[in-house]
């Protein structure tokens, strides 16, 4: 995982709302378009960013691909983000 991919993935308004409906659970790439206005190949593509940058992850059940977030991924960003601010606060104490 590189982290500049998850930064340029969730740099997106479209793809930040495709992460948090996958919040309660996964979703099939039919009923995660249906909550936006975009072709469904539109869909598709924010799909794969997603992916390539290893926040969601899917499994194909029959005709059906599941997507769901890959939270190993997430706690890896919040331990940088946690780093920063900790390395950050030290620096102003000095």
């Amino acid at each position: 995982m590189s982290f500049n991919e998850a930064f340029k993935a969730i740099a997106d308004p479209t793809r930040r709302k495709i992460l948090s409906l996958l919040r309660n659970g996964e979703l099939t790439a039919g009923e995660i378009a249906s909550h936006f206005d975009m072709q469904k190949p539109s869909v598709s593509h924010h799909l794969k960013i997603l992916k390539q940058a290893d926040l969601v992850q899917d499994r194909r059940e029959g005709q059906h691909i599941y997507y769901s977030l890959n939270t190993t991924v997430f706690q890896d960003l919040l331990c940088w983000f946690y780093d920063f601010v900790e390395r950050g606060e030290k620096h102003v104490e000095e």
